[in-house]
């Protein structure tokens, strides 16, 4: 993994959060764990899935559909 991935990813994980924060009225612990958990952050964390070059918006919407299907 690059320098530049990492930034992408790291970048859009603070997005997703802050998302999930505002979306959810949830503390960042719990946003970051409920993120953390998903199988859209493991996805996100695999280069050759190419999620990383996706926006932070489209990934959360992927998430917010994994947790609705949970």
């Amino acid at each position: 993994m690059t320098n530049g991935q990492q930034e992408m990813i790291e970048y859009t994980t603070q997005e997703v959060v802050r998302y999930l924060i505002e979306d959810k009225g949830i503390s960042m612990e719990q946003a970051l764990e409920l993120f953390f958990m998903s199988e859209v952050f493991e996805k996100l964390n695999d280069i050759e899935t190419g999620l990383y070059l996706e926006g932070s918006a489209y990934i959360y919407e992927m998430l917010k559909r994994e947790i609705m299907y949970k």
